[in-house]
């Protein structure tokens, strides 16, 4: 595979995910929906990753702000906090036990803005896959 090839996989498959994080969203699947919105950013980031890396394969790591600071891109102050906070829904979204608590905090008033935000951040992503 080519550099392009690595980079259009992980895009296209966060467009993948970001249309199942809709569905998810429209059902009220909160916690399912936030879940696979981070996996969209951590495609992304990982597509720019190789971009702006000479390899073709990406750090194991889910980790949003360690990805971008493997990057080119220089993200706000307040987009890495809110990234660095983003995190916890790869993990707790991954095993039972933090699911309960996951499920009592994302309700329709906390998922709504939060993916507008994830949104906001997914454009910026790809603008700069451009």
């Amino acid at each position: 595979m080519t550099k392009q090839d690595h980079i259009n996989y992980w895009k296209d498959t966060s467009f993948k995910d970001w249309k199942a994080v809709q569905d998810l969203f429209a059902t009220k699947n909160y916690v399912q929906s936030l879940f696979l919105a981070h996996l969209t950013i951590e495609k992304l980031i990982k597509a720019i990753w190789v971009k702006d890396n000479t390899d073709n394969v990406p750090p194991r790591t889910h980790d949003l702000v360690r990805l971008i600071s493997y990057t080119l891109l220089r993200p706000s102050e307040d987009a890495l906090e809110f990234l660095e906070s983003f995190n916890d829904f790869q993990l707790e979204g991954r095993y039972p036990d933090y699911q309960l608590q996951l499920y009592k905090a994302c309700d329709l008033d906390f998922t709504k803005p939060t993916l507008d935000k994830i949104n906001d951040i997914r454009q910026w992503l790809i603008s700069n896959l451009q």
